[in-house]
């Protein structure tokens, strides 16, 4: 006997575009809710055409829209409000992501959507928040990165850097998702939905919370690094005979066995520049001079090696391809195949493994692939489809 999915059961409406929304709402469908993707006629969701790297389509899209429903409509047809009460109607949860005010323009706002359906799960995914003077701008993750001073901790010290992947979206993705799980659990107990904001700006501003709380108490704000840590040390690249190789030293027991076993020089551990992590953090340059001494006249694997035995943590600086090919990945069967509208896919089953449940891995859809199922299960004759489709609406 099969176990059923844990959101088995559960229609979730979604109109949806680019990473934040589409990334919550694919969480939701791994766990088997069932997701209807609202599309642009025609063209679809703005994501399809990020790039054509997968077989033709974006790599973007189809990372984050396996198991979904493609419906195409055009929002502002006067017919479209006829599809949608007749979705909404039906519903579990209603996500959005589009321009700031769009949604309540539509009628698409959580109080009067909640009005007529008290028991449905309202989740507005936004930039900067529905209030205050940054409401209305646009908020594209760089922007995002950059307002909450993501940059100005990333990089080296000559230069900042954005983090090279779209972190304020996945990081607005996951409070989405977790707040419609939130929603979902508490209709269980009180019958009620719930209405939910996420904004871009408030997630990543709450994954900068030590860099606040250094800089706020300090008066200055942590250092641009590179690879090292601005509080701890020694945390990091350093360079060996052959290449480099990354560790990180989280307590002093482990210190003094990295200075003894690693180093293989005691007399390091009680050196008064490095007798404390604060200590340590101070003279980094010292620190990382005595540290490449030895390192430098090592290949990395007799380093890693030394590290290894003395229980200190390490890891490789992998490319993509070194991921691809990670052997933890491969061994513990993390990889399997999707459909899609150009044939079979390589997809990474989800980060969540519940035992004795599977992972729904659906396939990834076309623009509109179910267009006329979805209506026709949701009250809509054949007539009526064909007069949206003949208007454009559909």
């Amino acid at each position: 006997m099969t176990t059923p999915l844990p959101l088995s059961g559960i229609t979730v409406i979604s109109i949806e575009q680019a990473v934040a929304a589409p990334f919550a709402t694919r969480q939701l469908a791994d766990l088997g809710a069932r997701v209807i993707k609202i599309e642009r006629p025609v063209t679809g969701d703005f994501a399809r055409d990020y790039d054509r790297k997968v077989k033709g389509m974006a790599s973007y899209f189809v990372w984050l829209n396996r198991s979904k429903e493609s419906l195409t409509l055009d929002l502002k047809h006067p017919d479209a409000a006829l599809v949608l009460e007749a979705l909404l109607a039906r519903a579990d949860v209603f996500v959005q992501n589009l321009a700031p005010g769009a949604a309540a323009k539509l009628g698409l706002g959580a109080a009067a959507l909640r009005a007529r359906n008290p028991a449905l799960i309202v989740c507005d995914v936004t930039g900067y928040g529905s209030t205050g003077p940054y409401r209305e701008k646009k908020a594209y993750d760089l922007l995002i990165q950059c307002e909450t001073g993501v940059l100005s901790v990333t990089g080296t010290p000559d230069a900042p850097a954005k983090v090279g992947i779209s972190v304020a979206d996945i990081a607005g993705g996951m409070y989405a998702y977790s707040a419609i799980l939130s929603g979902l659990y508490s209709r269980e107990r009180t019958g009620l939905g719930a209405s939910c904001e996420v904004s871009l700006f408030d997630s990543l501003t709450e994954w900068m919370g030590h860099p606040m709380y250094y800089g706020m108490y300090t008066g200055e704000p942590p250092a641009r690094t590179g690879t090292s840590h601005s509080s701890i040390a020694p945390y990091g690249s350093f360079r060996t005979a052959d290449g480099t190789v990354q560790l990180g030293i989280q307590n002093e027991r482990e210190w003094v066995r990295f200075c003894v076993e690693v180093l293989r020089q005691p007399e390091v551990a009680t050196d008064e520049r490095f007798t404390t992590n604060t200590r340590r953090v101070e003279h980094r340059a010292e620190l990382v001079d005595t540290i490449e001494t030895t390192f430098g006249a090592l290949a990395t694997t007799a380093v890693v090696g030394r590290l290894d035995a003395a229980g200190i943590a390490n890891a490789r600086l992998n490319g993509v391809a070194d991921l691809l090919a990670h052997p933890q990945l491969s061994e513990r069967d993390r990889w399997t195949e999707i459909g899609s509208p150009v044939g079979p896919l390589r997809a990474l089953r989800p980060p969540v493994q519940i035992a004795g449940v599977g992972s729904r891995m659906g396939p990834v859809p076309a623009v509109g692939e179910h267009t006329d199922a979805v209506l026709g299960e949701f009250g809509l004759d054949d007539s009526i489809i064909e007069r949206l489709r003949r208007d454009g609406a559909i």
